[in-house]
């Protein structure tokens, strides 16, 4: 049996997952694998290197910060999360990444990205850190219009929630059957049409496929949402989710909001604790 954790991305509600992570950390509850999405990525790193609150840290400390996010660093750098500071600089000068905690901790971790050419999923194992890695990881957290294509290894890439949200199916595919998803929209969500799909055709006229992708994401999305409700009904993995919709956007830069949220998600994983334990116990 392999115990899996699922993480949907949904970018700053990732830091609802990230309090539900941290508990889980806390409690010493260590899966074989997970794998992330988007903000599931980004702030799941951390649950590989073993740093319970360092998402939630970082993101309020540089909450109001230029170099970190915002319209200045979208106009001079086509990233509005900055690229070299968030992801080159905050991990080895100001909050820094355990790189030897990551490396020594057999969990599996992978990033799904989204190949911008083929409009098809990428998925990465991360086994180490070093600066195409954290590319990678970058890459996964990449939204269309507020992030420039990155390039790392050959690829072109963007934001692993366009071509596969929730990749249960895919765990599974690999050969985990115990799988806990922890999902970012309350139970009921049905993804709509992207209405800025006008500014998406623009922003991605190079990338047809890509386009494709985005213009189809809310039926990929509503499939896998069925696809991970028929497998909680028979039993083959475990949703914890909001009881209702997150209380933040995509962006946010106030500090109290995200650690409101941040705590939302630690008393849903205190709530769930013990049925996750229990989960990935039984056979």
């Amino acid at each position: 049996m392999k115990k899996g954790l699922v993480l949907e991305g949904g970018a700053m509600r990732g830091l609802w997952t990230a309090g539900v992570t941290d508990v889980m950390m806390e409690h010493h509850v260590r899966p074989d694998g997970l794998i992330g999405v988007s903000a599931g990525a980004a702030f799941g790193c951390n649950y590989k290197s073993g740093q319970v609150g360092r998402a939630i840290r970082y993101n309020t400390r540089f909450a109001h910060d230029s170099r970190y996010s915002g319209m200045r660093s979208l106009l001079t750098s086509g990233d509005y999360f900055n690229a070299q500071f968030g992801y080159h600089v905050v991990p080895f000068k100001y909050d820094i990444f355990d790189i030897e905690a990551f490396r020594q901790n057999t969990m599996e971790f992978i990033v799904v990205c989204t190949d911008v050419l083929t409009g098809k999923a990428i998925y990465h194992a991360m086994d180490h850190v070093d600066y195409d890695e954290l590319e990678w990881l970058r890459a996964s957290a990449s939204m269309p219009i507020v992030s420039k294509v990155v390039e790392v290894q050959g690829n072109k890439l963007l934001d692993g929630g366009v071509s596969d949200s929730i990749p249960l199916e895919y765990f599974e595919s690999i050969g985990y059957d115990r799988n806990i998803v922890i999902l970012t929209q309350p139970l009921g969500y049905q993804k709509e049409h992207n209405r800025l799909m006008p500014l998406i055709r623009l922003s991605l006229r190079k990338f047809p496929e890509m386009i494709r992708a985005l213009d189809n994401r809310h039926l990929m999305y509503n499939r896998q949402l069925q696809y991970v409700a028929q497998a909680e009904r028979e039993g083959h993995c475990l949703v914890i989710r909001p009881e209702g919709k997150i209380p933040i956007g995509h962006i946010s830069h106030n500090p109290e909001e995200m650690r409101h949220v941040y705590e939302m998600g630690r008393a849903a994983g205190e709530q769930y604790i013990d049925r996750i334990i229990e989960f990935y116990d039984s056979h």
